[in-house]
């Protein structure tokens, strides 16, 4: 996880007094001041996991593309094909330079038939606005409104049942990756079955005027079931579920192959930017490719720390923690090909002591279904 330095300048979301107020530990995070923790990030985690979680992820940027060319312009700068998209359902997707690098990663919603609404991350959403104007052709306007959204999540096993209760509307009946308006608690909202943490729940967007009655709301339905939870637990639980980091795991440097995220491309969509470099690459091979580890001795392996092969410098890791739930230190990193397959054996450099560590299938957790 990148954390900035401290700053007078930074952002804070419309709960940011709810946070404080709370007594969460808050930090510097993308340009925003943020809850990394409330109670503990093990217990936050297992809370997800076991009943539900409460998350303000109201940093995350929005952009919306909307007229007759607003299809295309979708579908030039990205990997999946949104033109599968029915009204209400949403994508994962990448956001690429030519090269088949990631300028991004993103989930597009399809609002309407000429409307496309983008989540992206909070510290690219500037950077995202630009590149999407800049490739705009047509009758197509794109708008960056951010600050017209707060986003609050509830994930975990329960969190379906406590929203139902502050809702007329069928929750059950929103598939995986579809999202519905809805009047929730009074308010009408944005509500995505989506998440960034291995469980199932909904990622809700309302006024920001409404978030902080929203998530008072939310605590006073579930009581008990529902724990607070920060930024930590946000960033174990993503791991545990194999779900990229941009900054961590994936940036500018990485391409979509590389990342193990081919299932994002969709190649007979027709051209778009980044299609002929990656098709290069898939038919010339990858030199290397993101894998997911477990550390077989007692450690934990941190981003930045490098891996070696007898005495080869072979990567360095990307993503890595204690996984709470889990019980075992795990990580994510970049291993040359030849070395990426399951069962693969090496060592991780922590603060100087050599650490075994094994490739292993990912996600490293999938929630029952």
């Amino acid at each position: 996880m990148t954390v900035e330095a401290s700053s007078d300048e930074l952002k804070r979301t419309p709960l940011h007094a709810v946070h404080t107020a709370a007594g969460a530990k808050m930090v510097p995070y993308a340009g925003w001041h943020m809850p990394i923790e409330y109670t503990g990030v093990v217990s936050e985690h297992v809370a997800v996991r076991t009943s539900a979680g409460l998350f303000d992820v109201s940093h995350m940027g929005e952009i919306e593309v909307t007229g007759p060319d607003a299809l295309a312009l979708v579908q030039r700068v990205t990997t999946n094909n949104a033109a599968k998209l029915a009204l209400n359902q949403a994508q994962y997707s990448a956001l690429i330079y030519p090269e088949g690098t990631f300028v991004d990663d993103l989930l597009v919603y399809r609002f309407a038939e000429n409307h496309f609404f983008l989540c992206v991350n909070a510290s690219n959403a500037e950077k995202d606005y630009e590149y999407i104007r800049s490739h705009a052709r047509g009758n197509v306007e794109v708008r960056n409104t951010s600050d017209q959204y707060a986003q609050i999540a509830l994930q975990g096993p329960r969190a379906i049942s406590i929203l139902q209760k502050m809702t007329a509307f069928d929750l059950q009946s929103v598939k995986y990756y579809w999202f519905r308006r809805l009047d929730l608690a009074g308010e009408q909202v944005i509500a995505a079955r989506t998440g960034y943490t291995g469980e199932d729940g909904f990622e809700i967007f309302s006024k920001p005027a409404k978030a902080a009655s929203l998530w008072n709301r939310i605590r006073e339905i579930g009581g008990d079931h529902v724990t607070l939870a920060g930024l930590g637990a946000r960033d174990t639980l993503r791991l545990e579920a194999k779900m990229v980091l941009y900054g961590n795991d994936i940036d500018q440097t990485t391409t979509v192959l590389e990342a193990d995220l081919e299932w994002i491309i969709k190649w007979d969509k027709g051209d778009f930017i980044g299609r002929s470099a990656l098709w290069n690459q898939k038919e010339n091979g990858l030199d290397r490719k993101l894998a997911g580890f477990e550390i077989l001795d007692r450690g934990i392996a941190r981003h930045g720390y490098d891996a070696f092969i007898e005495d080869k410098k072979v990567g360095a890791v990307t993503s890595g923690t204690y996984a709470p739930y889990l019980k075992k230190a795990i990580g994510l990193l970049y291993l040359p090909d030849e070395y990426a397959a399951v069962d693969q054996e090496f060592e991780i450099d922590v603060r100087g002591k050599r650490l075994k560590a094994r490739v292993v299938p990912t996600p490293f957790y999938r929630r029952k279904k």
